[in-house]
């Protein structure tokens, strides 16, 4: 049954503490009213049900911030992989795969902490935060906050544009296979891939209207388990093809210079690989966010331990996957992997199973789309609700199950989705799009504000041990990010000479 309420957040330090001093004025107020028995017990349900901010209490556990890791890493990323494997070789290849598994679990870990500040965040004791911006205003300041706002949200545009892509090139697979299989493999089986957009775009629409991270759970496990159904299957196949060519393909450097590549080439390939591995690492810039769900744990643990643990599960179980799809990609392939395991066709029988794996990754990519999106609508919304907080407009909101509508939010989300979709029409190249997102956004968002803002709250000595090691690690990043970039770029223009926007 539909209800009406107002809707409206904290968004700063200051209006939490304007929010925890109302629930206790009314507590105060409900004690001088009630002095029957009952009114004791009404205060203890009230305080029951908000947190130490309060804020409707979290209910998540270490498993929904596993699924909800899980969701935005395992995504279109692993679809790469094995491109990626042909361009690095074997020993390059594996090596990268697990330094970046490394170093995202090491500067996560460093980022869990940061959930809380000014207090002891491994006590659970300090101010929330309640986004990754938040986190960096409220321990670094200054001109970082805005550069890292910038940096995030841009970011998360550039995914959801990504994953919309990637979406209808699944969909468009899914009927190119069917074609081959009924018209034969020398058949063109050409079709726009426009038509698909929109279709997930309408569908995105509707998801969007969901209010934020707690209340799509559910759908980060749905999401999850496509994850898992598809990256299974592209891993049995690619077994198949391994066990069909009698052997295993590919080399210790991968791609070769000459017959048609050439020195230059491999450089870019090589560096845009980078930017590709990375990319299917990256969660750091949402993890705060997540971290937001959990349930504060009883002492001596706090969320930040849940938060270790949900990483570590997460990053375990997607590397063993990544290791899996691209090393096993690669050997089915060698050189000639496709820049999309499951859509560049390698495979073509038995089309319906590569059906099933191209819807589990439409399936997927709905989830990721909200999980990577919800940050972006929550800062939007916190911002329009501080600049006019007695608007109808913004205030009134309609709850149909999970489903929170208000004029604002169904405006401004719909357009946003619209907007992202004719971007995607506008850019229909996958490989080279995931290559510059990766590298554009690994070093700042999953090591460098981590590291810094680690180091403030910490208070590391400059030039101590830990404090060199830790500017090391961010420096080599950095060139490392830069090079994903300058390769990526490279593709990109070369993609953008090739296509003509909306074409399809």
């Amino acid at each position: 049954m539909a209800t009406t309420k107002a809707a409206g957040h904290p968004t700063s330090g200051h209006e939490v503490a304007v929010e925890v001093s109302s629930v206790e004025a009314w507590n105060k107020n409900s004690r001088d009213d009630d002095h029957d028995g009952g009114g004791a017990d009404e205060e203890a349900a009230r305080l029951q049900a908000v947190d130490d901010d309060g804020r409707p209490r979290r209910t998540g556990t270490v498993w929904t911030a596993s699924a909800h890791i899980i969701t935005a890493v395992i995504g279109a990323g692993v679809l790469s992989l094995a491109w990626a494997m042909a361009q690095l070789g074997w020993a390059a290849g594996t090596a990268v795969m697990l330094l970046f598994a490394a170093i995202s679990y090491y500067t996560s870990t460093l980022l869990a902490d940061c959930y809380r500040s000014g207090g002891d965040p491994v006590a659970g004791t300090g101010k929330r935060n309640y986004t990754y911006t938040e986190a960096v205003r409220a321990i670094l300041g200054g001109a970082k906050v805005r550069l890292c706002g910038v940096i995030q949200y841009a970011n998360l545009v550039g995914i959801s544009i990504g994953y919309t892509i990637a979406s209808s090139i699944s969909m468009l697979a899914i009927k190119r296979a069917d074609c081959f299989h009924v018209r034969g493999r020398a058949s063109p089986c050409r079709s726009s891939s426009n038509p698909y957009m929109i279709l997930f775009g309408a569908v995105e629409v509707v998801f969007s209207q969901i209010p934020d991270f707690d209340q799509i759970w559910w759908l980060s496990i749905v999401a999850a388990a496509m994850s898992f159904t598809y990256a299974t299957i592209g891993l049995g196949l690619g077994i198949a093809q391994t066990v069909a060519n009698g052997g295993v393909r590919g080399s210790l450097t991968g791609v070769s210079v000459g017959g048609g590549v050439t020195p230059m080439q491999k450089v870019w390939r090589s560096l845009q690989a980078f930017g590709d591995i990375s990319f299917a690492y990256s969660f750091a810039y949402i993890l705060i966010e997540i971290q937001d769900t959990i349930k504060a744990p009883p002492p001596p643990e706090s969320e930040a331990t849940v938060m270790r643990k949900a990483t570590a599960v997460s990053v375990a179980t997607t590397t063993v996957f990544y290791m899996l799809c691209g090393c096993l990609g690669y050997a089915a392939f060698g050189d000639d992997a496709p820049d999309n395991l499951l859509t560049g066709f390698g495979f073509y029988e038995p089309f319906w199973l590569l059906d099933v794996a191209n819807a589990a990754v439409v399936v997927h990519l709905v989830g990721a789309y909200q999980v990577f999106c919800q940050p972006l609508f929550a800062f939007v919304e916190a911002r329009a609700a501080a600049r006019w907080p007695r608007s109808r407009f913004m205030a009134r909101e309609l709850r149909v199950g999970p489903f929170a509508l208000s004029v604002f939010r169904l405006t401004w989300r719909t357009a946003f989705v619209c907007l992202t979709t004719l971007a995607a029409m506008a850019l229909p190249f996958f490989g080279d799009v995931v290559g510059l997102l990766g590298a554009i956004s690994f070093w700042p968002l999953t090591v460098y504000f981590p590291v810094e803002m680690y180091v403030a709250q910490r208070g590391v000595r400059r030039w101590s041990a830990r404090w060199v090691c830790l500017q090391t690690l961010s420096a080599a990043c950095l060139l490392v990010s830069v090079a994903g970039a300058a390769g990526s770029v490279a593709g990109v223009v070369n993609a953008v000479k090739l296509h003509r926007p909306f074409s399809g």
